[in-house]
């Protein structure tokens, strides 16, 4: 009865309707398959993550290169890696964060980690994402994909792949572009802020008022040689162009974002008995990230015309190793990283330097790292553990460099109560530095960040229940975070805004796919999650953690009318926001819920056709708050611009294989 169903914790069909595969469901993280294949209507992987997994929101910066929360967490309290690769974006602001440095078409699968529980990753604290891009294969095939939406949404999307035994080869390519969406009340993103009490400097000059909202350019291009028996060398370089890229509730936009990534790998299988794997990885990736006020109001005074131009690379190289011996599975490993982050001022119309935004900012990690995997009997127990030895510093005098160590370690265990039952729970314990923004971020002069930072510490434990029977799949979790010197920002300061609290998060998340027929399926899922603060920040009151979305829920109905062919009708609902931080920036949001409807149909097994609305009623809501995290303008008074969600969303999408 049962079968494969392109849902995930809370089912696809939400603000895109993107699809997406979800593998068995996993106990200590989510995994989605077929991204590439499934995610139709953007390039953007955050919309398709906050779609599809339990305690992942997205946070609404623009029409693409969103950003994504996992509990509420996000920036650098999580990871993300790219087939082994760290990934840091650009911008200080996150108009550029890491996941948007990878387009959902290059994508085969995405594991996202809930909690400290990967000491193979640097940086994963409360959370990561691992994504894996698609391999080049021998058949030689090909996918072209068109899409077309409201907002005058263009995308084209194409990959081609093939090779023999000793070389295979893949390149795939994308663009997409669109004008700028409208909200639920009819206005694009310029006319957010225009008929808002935004101050007239920040409000968008008319010449640029109808101009696009994004383009987005990719290719991939991936080499996989082997060199002997078992042994390969895998080679992948990724370049990503954006430009004109809008973010309508931050002073700036992006006048361009362009990033390149590119890995060497060799990979040996099966060395001994024992000896499972070796694998040597190189990295380096690079991102150009200028962002201006070029076409808001406040740039009409050639003395506000300014570029903040942002720069980042990342390079490094991790050994793994993996080994069975006798029933114990064993992984050790061995990492280096070194991150650069330079940011300048610069006046568009004089070209004169105005001075550092981030001066030459240097972050240097090394670190060993194990796991170990065992069966006893009904008892599945993995545990890992991980030392890191990092420094950060930069070029300015008057800043202080830092030197940090930590060990983390986690054990997670399951127990089968049955075939179809499982108990599970884990423990863990995971630190992460602060950035160079934190620490030595300036404006006009002043050092915004806060030179004397600790690390923070996440000590967590996760627990729950999971069936899987011939009928449904359910699975409930909940968690409990100790957060030690928490990185968090103070709105009322002007110089050295950041600060180490103490602070709990706990919260619980549910998953469930019920069998109807062979035909009908319905999903469920929902997350809670509730951040305080042990005390209020000095001066303030306010002792809700933010970034802490409510509850929230979807429901999906999807009927399987014939071979590959699904439609699907979803409702997906949030609670009103009751616990915000008022004392930094954030602000009470009514409930919502929205009706999304699609039809994927398969006319042969080589062309599909994919047509769908989002948000039916074109409802006026937004999802994200406005924690002073983030600069964002203001709406009148000490209150910032909410930036609604887009309204009702027509579209469509054609596959074709060869």
């Amino acid at each position: 009865m049962k079968k494969t169903v392109i849902l995930s914790l809370f089912t696809i069909s939400a603000l895109y309707a993107s699809e997406i595969e979800l593998s068995p469901i996993n106990i200590e993280s989510t995994t989605l398959t077929d991204v590439a294949q499934n995610v139709k209507t953007s390039a953007d992987v955050a919309d398709a993550l906050s779609q599809s997994v339990p305690g992942v929101d997205m946070s609404r910066r623009s029409g693409i290169a969103n950003d994504i929360l996992i509990r509420g967490q996000k920036r650098d309290n999580i990871s993300v890696e790219v087939d082994g690769t760290k990934v840091y974006g650009a911008c200080p602001n996150r108009m550029d964060p890491p996941i948007s440095h990878v387009l959902a078409n290059q994508i085969d699968t995405i594991e996202v980690i809930e909690g400290p529980y990967d000491v193979t990753n640097y940086g994963t604290m409360s959370g990561g994402v691992k994504i894996t891009t698609k391999e080049p294969s021998k058949k030689t095939k090909g996918q072209i994909n068109v899409g077309f939406g409201a907002w005058n949404y263009k995308k084209f999307g194409a990959t081609v792949t093939g090779g023999n035994d000793i070389v295979r080869l893949l390149l795939t390519a994308s663009r997409e572009s669109s004008d700028q969406y409208k909200d639920g009340k009819g206005h694009t993103l310029t006319e957010q802020v225009k008929y808002s009490n935004a101050p007239a400097g920040n409000k968008y000059q008319t010449k640029y008022e109808d101009m696009q909202a994004y383009t987005k350019e990719s290719v991939m291009a991936k080499a996989f040689i082997k060199t002997a028996e078992n042994q390969e060398l895998r080679l992948s370089t990724t370049a990503n162009r954006s430009d004109n890229v809008l973010y309508a509730n931050s002073p700036m936009d992006a006048i361009s974002d362009d990033s390149n990534i590119y890995s060497v790998a060799y990979n040996i299988k099966n060395l001994t008995d024992r000896y499972k794997n070796i694998n040597l990885e190189y990295y380096y990736s690079d991102v150009d990230h200028p962002m201006s006020t070029e076409y808001r109001n406040a740039a009409l005074n050639p003395l506000n015309n300014k570029t903040n131009h942002m720069k980042t690379t990342m390079q490094g190289i991790k050994l793994k190793n993996n080994f069975q011996l006798e029933t114990y599975k064993l992984l050790l490993g061995a990492d280096a990283s070194k991150r650069t982050w330079t940011g300048e001022y610069v006046n568009n119309v004089s070209g004169k330097f105005l001075g550092d935004s981030i001066d030459n900012a240097l972050t240097t990690n090394t670190a060993l790292f194990a796991t170990l995997e065992k069966d006893y009997a009904a008892f599945n127990v993995k545990i890992g553990a991980r030392y890191d030895h990092s420094k950060v510093q930069d070029d300015n005098a008057a800043h202080q460099s830092n030197t940090y160590d930590a060990l983390n370690a986690n054990i997670f265990t399951t127990y089968a109560l049955n075939s179809e039952n499982k108990l599970f729970a884990g423990f863990g314990q995971a630190s992460r530095i602060p950035d160079g923004r934190e620490l030595y971020f300036m404006k006009s002069g002043k050092t915004i960040g806060t030179p004397n930072l600790k690390q923070t510490t996440n000590q967590e434990i996760d627990a729950g229940f999971k069936t899987n029977n011939d009928y449904f799949d359910f699975k409930i979790k909940a968690f409990y975070s100790k957060l030690s010197n928490y990185i968090y920002i103070n709105a009322d300061k002007t110089a050295n805004a950041f600060e180490n609290i103490d602070a709990t998060v706990y919260g619980a998340e549910l998953s469930g796919t019920y069998y109807i027929n062979d035909d009908i399926t319905l999903d469920i899922g929902a997350s809670y999650k509730r951040g305080q603060k042990d005390k209020a920040l000095t001066g303030q009151h306010d002792k809700d953690l933010a970034d802490m979305a409510p509850l929230r829920g979807k429901l999906a109905l999807n009927y399987e009318y014939a071979n590959n062919s699904l439609a699907t009708i979803a409702v997906e609902g949030s609670d009103a926001w009751s616990h915000y931080d008022a004392d930094n920036g954030e602000q009470a949001l009514a409930g919502w819920s929205v009706l999304n409807m699609k039809i994927k149909h398969a006319i042969n097994k080589k062309f599909d056709i994919t047509i769908g609305a989002n948000n039916l009623f074109d409802v006026a809501y937004a999802k994200s708050n406005t924690y002073a995290d983030l600069t964002l303008i203001s709406a009148g008074g000490s209150q910032k611009l909410l930036l609604n969600e887009p309204g009702r969303y027509l579209y469509t999408n054609l596959d074709f294989r060869f």
